[in-house]
C-alpha cells in the first residue's frame, strides 16, 4: 500500500512540530517554507556577523517540548541544554530599585514586600494561588484538548463548579489585578501578561493570570540561543524522514472532489498530497491568498480584531549606568495611554514600555563576555504594517523614544556607534503575509476570544491548521500544542488509510545547519 503524503506549509515551531510527529508515525512529510531558514517567527538576525536571536527569547512549560520529543522518538535533554532562570524578570520605573521577580515565589514576595509594602507582598500571594486555580482549570478542557468549546467547558466545569468561576473569565486583567494590588506600579507589571498574546490589559480576560504559574513552574535559557529549539526540531524532522523545503512558495492548495489534493508553488510546481497543514497566518487563509477553496474553509475575522505588531531592535551595543538583566521592562509612567495610542489610534505611543534582552547575561545579569554585548529591544507597535513603513522621521522618533525612555531608567545604550537591524510592523506584514504585522494572530479581547481561535480541523476535508493564530494561541508552548493537536487530527482521520506504526529509525544523531536540508533520511 502506498504510504499517505502530508504536506506542510510553513517551517515555523507548529509545522515543525507536526512535521516531527506525524514523519515519526510513518507518513510521507514534506514540510515548505517560503523562507531560506525555518523557523517563522523563531528568528535569529545576523548583526555584524553576530547571531542575536530577535523572536521569542523565553521559554516555559518545558514539560510540553519533553512530550513532544519523547513521542517523536527522541530526548529533548538530548538535543538541548536548558539552564533554569533564577530571575523572571527584573523591572524598573524610574532611576529608583528596581523589582526583580523570582521563580521562586517567596523570594518574590519578600522582593515585593521591600518595593512596595507588605500588603502588597500578600496580595501578591494571594494572586499566585488564584493564577494556580486558573491554570489548573483550563489545562485539560482548554489547552491540551483540540477542540474546546464553551459548552464542553461547563460540561467539565460542572463536575467542580467552582473551577469554572476560578477562571475569572468576564473581568478584565485591569481589573481582576486591583482586586490583589493597591500599587499600580504592580498591576502594570502583571498586566503585562497581555502583550504576551498581543493584548491590551483593559481589554484581555483575567484568565491571562495563568501565565504567571507558568512562568513560576520554569523560565528556561537556552544553550546556543533560543533558535537551537527551532534546529532541533528541524533535526527530529529530518532524522524522522521528513523532507524540508526552503524557498518554496505555496501559492495555492489544490481541491478535487472537495477535499485536498495537495499544492501548487510560485513557479507551478504541483506537489499532491492526502492532506495539508497550514502552519501560517489563518489571516491568510480566510483572505484567499491560497485560493477560493481554502479560504472558505475557516470564518473570516476583521483588521481590527488583529494583535499587537512590534518595533525590534537587534543590535551589539555598549550598556552602561542600569544593571541589566537577562530579561529586563521599563514601563511607562501611563499605561492606559500607552494602549490607547495602540489598540484605539493605532499608533506607536510617545512614552513606549520597553522590553530589552540582554543575550550575554545570565538571568540574575552576570555578564558572560565584557565590552559590547547582544541586545534585543521591543516596543508594542500597532499591526499597521500593510499601510507602509515607517517614514525616516517617524524612525528617528522612535529611537528617540525609546533612548528617553531607557534614559529615565538610568540605561544608556551606545547606539550611534553599534550595528543595528530595525524590524518595524511593515517588516513582519511582508515576512508573514495576511498579518498585516500583527504577531500573535487574533488579539485575546473579551471572554469568548479565546474560543473563537481556528481549531486544528477546517471545514475543507484534509485541510488542517497550526501556528500562533490557531487554538490555543501565541507563545512557543501553544504553537507547539497547535503542531501536536493537527498531527493527532491528521492521524485520527487518514487512520483508515494510513500507516500504522513508526518506520524510521532512531539512533545516532541529525543536526540542521540554518539553511533547510533538501534531502530526506531515512
Amino acid at each position: 500500500m502506498r504510504s499517505t503524503k502530508l504536506v506542510i506549509v510553513g517551517a515555523g515551531i507548529g509545522g515543525l512540530t507536526a512535521g516531527a510527529l506525524l514523519a515519526r508515525r510513518g507518513f510521507e512529510v514534506t514540510i515548505l517554507d517560503r523562507s531560506t531558514v525555518p523557523g517563522g517567527k523563531m528568528r535569529e538576525v545576523s548583526v555584524g556577523g553576530v547571531r542575536i536571536d530577535s523572536g521569542p527569547t523565553v521559554l516555559t512549560m518545558r514539560w510540553i517540548f519533553e512530550e513532544i520529543f519523547a513521542e517523536a522518538g527522541d530526548s529533548l535533554e538530548a538535543r538541548l541544554k536548558l539552564t533554569p532562570a533564577s530571575v523572571l524578570a527584573r523591572h524598573a520605573w524610574t532611576r529608583s530599585s528596581p523589582l526583580d521577580l523570582y521563580a521562586d515565589i517567596e523570594q518574590s514576595y519578600e522582593a515585593i514586600g521591600r518595593f512596595a509594602g507588605r500588603g502588597e507582598a500578600e496580595g501578591y500571594r494571594q494572586f499566585c494561588e488564584a493564577s494556580r486555580k486558573i491554570y489548573r482549570s483550563l489545562e485539560n478542557p482548554f489547552l491540551r484538548s483540540s477542540r474546546p468549546t464553551i459548552a464542553s467547558l461547563v460540561k467539565d466545569g460542572a463536575r467542580n463548579p467552582l473551577d469554572l468561576w476560578n477562571i475569572r473569565p468576564f473581568a478584565t486583567l485591569w481589573q481582576e489585578l486591583g482586586r490583589y494590588f493597591k500599587d499600580e506600579r504592580l498591576r502594570q507589571l502583571f498586566a503585562r501578561y497581555a502583550t504576551y498574546c498581543g493584548s491590551s490589559p483593559f481589554l484581555a480576560p483575567a484568565t491571562l493570570m495563568l501565565i504567571a504559574h507558568v512562568e513560576q513552574q520554569g523560565v528556561w535559557l537556552v544553550e546556543g540561543g533560543m533558535y537551537r529549539l527551532c534546529t532541533a526540531l528541524a533535526g527530529l524532522c529530518n532524522l524522522n524522514g521528513a523532507t524540508l523545503r526552503a524557498s518554496a512558495d505555496v501559492q495555492r492548495v489544490m481541491v478535487s472532489r472537495g477535499q485536498v489534493a495537495g499544492v501548487v508553488l510560485a513557479g507551478g510546481e504541483q506537489i499532491a498530497a492526502d492532506a495539508v497543514v497550514f502552519n501560517g497566518e489563518t489571516a491568510a487563509l480566510a483572505g484567499g491568498l491560497l485560493g477560493a477553496e481554502a479560504a472558505a474553509s475557516i470564518d473570516r475575522h476583521g483588521e481590527g480584531q488583529r494583535s499587537l505588531s512590534a518595533v525590534t531592535w537587534s543590535m551589539v551595543a555598549e550598556a552602561e549606568g542600569f544593571p541589566l538583566a537577562r530579561h529586563t521592562v521599563f514601563f511607562s509612567d501611563n499605561y492606559a495611554h500607552e494602549f490607547k495610542n495602540l489598540m484605539g489610534g493605532r499608533r506607536l505611543p510617545s512614552e513606549p514600555t520597553v522590553y530589552v534582552c540582554a543575550q550575554d547575561r545570565t538571568s540574575e545579569g552576570a555578564r558572560t563576555a565584557a565590552g559590547s554585548e547582544r541586545l534585543f529591544c521591543l516596543i508594542n507597535a500597532p499591526p499597521t504594517g500593510e499601510t507602509g513603513p515607517l517614514s525616516e522621521l517617524e524612525v528617528s522618533r522612535c529611537n528617540a523614544s525609546l533612548l528617553t525612555q531607557l534614559h529615565r531608567c538610568g540605561l544608556t545604550i551606545a547606539m550611534s556607534r553599534a550595528p543595528i537591524t530595525l524590524t518595524q510592523p511593515a517588516d513582519f506584514a511582508r515576512l508573514f503575509p495576511g498579518s498585516g504585522g500583527a504577531l500573535y494572530g487574533r488579539a485575546t479581547h473579551g471572554w469568548k476570544a479565546s474560543f473563537e481561535r481556528p481549531r486544528a480541523r477546517t471545514r475543507l476535508p484534509g485541510l488542517y491548521l497550526a501556528g500562533g493564530s490557531v487554538h490555543p494561541g501565541a507563545g512557543l508552548p501553544m504553537v507547539a500544542l497547535s503542531g501536536r493537536h493537527a498531527a493527532h487530527c491528521v492521524m485520527a482521520d487518514l487512520s483508515s488509510t494510513g500507516p500504522s506504526g513508526p518506520v524510521a529509525m532512531r539512533g545516532g544523531t541529525s543536526t540542521v545547519s540554518a539553511p533547510m536540508v533538501r534531502t530526506r533520511s531515512r
